[in-house]
């Protein structure tokens, strides 16, 4: 399979793992890009592989893991909260603003954190895939999922207590 044919039928889903990544969509954009561009270079290698898609998620979260420290900046973002009336009906625009809330919530996480919640809930992968992706023990894979799971809950109890919307 040549780079193109590869980058016809599955860029789609690695700007969106990255995106989901990354809680914001120029950022996932510029990962992916930066990582195609050194991929480019070495497909012949990386097209031997078994699994090229699962080579170029791993070269994805290790760019963005690396990102800040390379260019050393901080992408602000507003914290805006929706307000809904009691008792109205959700309309079909709640499943976007649910995925914004998260996708909020998300970036409130440290960056490894929030890679094992993307590579465990968006990818789907076991805790010996993430650890293989970020080349870290087993155990540091579930603690950081436990520390940034335990991070949400104690947010959104602290929102709920405070009168917010989760």
């Amino acid at each position: 399979m040549t780079f193109d044919e590869w980058a016809r039928a599955r860029l789609p889903a690695l700007v969106r793992f990255a995106v989901a990544l990354t809680g914001d969509r120029g950022l996932g954009e510029d990962v992916v890009q930066e990582v195609l561009i050194r991929a480019y270079g070495r497909w012949s290698r990386i097209a031997a592989l078994d699994q090229p898609e699962a080579y170029l998620r791993r070269m994805v979260t290790n760019e963005y893991l690396s990102w800040r420290r390379r260019w050393s900046r901080v992408t602000p973002q507003a914290d805006v909260a929706a307000t809904t009336e009691p008792g109205a009906e959700p309309d079909h625009a709640e499943t976007h603003a649910d995925r914004s809330v998260l996708a909020l919530e998300l970036a409130r996480l440290p960056r490894r954190q929030r890679a094992v919640l993307v590579l465990r809930y968006y990818e789907h992968l076991t805790d010996a895939e993430i650890a293989d992706v970020l080349d870290c023990p087993q155990g540091t894979i579930r603690s950081l999922a436990s520390r940034a799971l335990r991070t949400l809950r104690v947010d959104a109890r602290d929102r709920l207590l405070m009168g917010e919307r989760p």
